[in-house]
């Protein structure tokens, strides 16, 4: 199973760059493959226990093997990732492309910021950046380097949506998406504060005048003292939650964009995915952001493997059928 699983990853790696991979190109490809083969054996982000799901050499060679390939500077996901993630928004872009970014810890000390496109129940990884820090919001700047490297993966024509909690209601960034033509449904703050036809007023104020079950949206509105706009403000009383929430959208109709902010939710689904689980991505021991980034590669596309392999069993009908790991046959969940 192991060595057919590797060369399956093998095989599928190749099928998005030109030619047959010669040199050092082979041999790094070659490596991501046996990493993702790994990973997905041993259900972990861990170095040694993925050697140990790897057929060949000594695990303790593997090892190092994949030590040097998360030191080595020529790996870098415009060439091992981002032309997977390009061409899953193309594959996507019949439909509007529902990005929705968020921030998670990862390794030693480290976060990563990460945009991922809505896929049915999961939000898989389109592009990320990772920082030396243990917690807190990433600068606005950092939210605009990652959303233009996005932007440079999007099909012509096609319709973006991107969703973001309370971190990601900048102006800035919000002026950016607007210019690509992108539509964006953000959560902001009860404080921040509105204009309305000369009118002063904040979130707060309008959330006094909405119940459990409604939404009030104000049309035309400027964003707070920055004024910016105008833009359609939202202030969406859930009926499964305890307050109301706040959001700031370009889109002209409050129900759709509270239909897509309520998708938001499903890039935290990956990052447990990626964590507690699945990879366990945050229990590694690396603390460096670039070998963590590199690392992230290797986990990003076993995801990707991961959810090709579970949508292909839900459309053959494998899914009745769990094979578990003693051997035995299961009864669908």
């Amino acid at each position: 199973m192991t060595t057919k699983r590797l060369r399956a990853v093998g095989d599928a790696l190749k099928t998005l760059l030109p030619g047959e991979p010669q040199g050092n190109l082979a041999r790094h490809l070659n490596t991501l493959a046996a990493m993702i083969s790994g990973i997905v054996g041993s259900e972990s982000s861990n170095l040694p226990s993925i050697a140990k799901k790897i057929p060949g050499a000594k695990p303790e060679s593997r090892v190092k093997r994949f030590v040097r390939w998360l030191r080595n500077d020529a790996i870098e996901s415009e060439t091992f990732f981002l032309p997977f993630a390009k061409a899953l928004l193309a594959s996507l872009c019949h439909a509007p492309l529902v990005l929705a970014i968020d921030g998670s810890v990862v390794g030693r000390g480290c976060m990563t910021l990460m945009v991922g496109v809505v896929y049915r129940n999961r939000a898989l990884p389109i592009a990320w950046i990772v920082a030396k820090r243990r917690k807190g919001h990433f600068p606005e700047q950092i939210h605009l380097e990652l959303i233009a490297q996005v932007q440079q993966l999007v099909p012509e024509g096609a319709r973006v949506v991107l969703l973001g909690d309370g971190e990601f209601d900048g102006v800035d960034l919000q002026a950016l998406v607007n210019q690509w033509k992108w539509e964006y449904a953000l959560r902001t703050s009860k404080s921040i504060s509105l204009s309305w036809e000369g009118e002063e007023f904040r979130y707060d104020d309008v959330a006094a005048h909405v119940k459990p079950g409604e939404l009030l949206g104000v049309p035309n509105a400027l964003f707070t003292q920055r004024q910016y706009g105008p833009v359609l403000a939202i202030t969406w009383w859930r009926r499964d939650c305890k307050e109301p929430i706040h959001l700031v959208t370009n889109m002209s109709s409050a129900e759709e964009a509270c239909h897509f902010y309520s998708k938001r939710f499903k890039i935290e689904t990956f990052f447990s995915d990626q964590k507690s689980r699945g990879f366990y991505l945050h229990k590694s021991h690396l603390s460096d952001p670039k070998r963590l980034s590199r690392l992230m590669i290797a986990t990003c596309l076993a995801y990707f493997w991961i959810v090709y392999l579970g949508a292909y069993a839900m459309e053959t009908g494998w899914n009745k059928i769990i094979v578990c790991v003693q051997g035995a046959f299961c009864e669908s969940y």
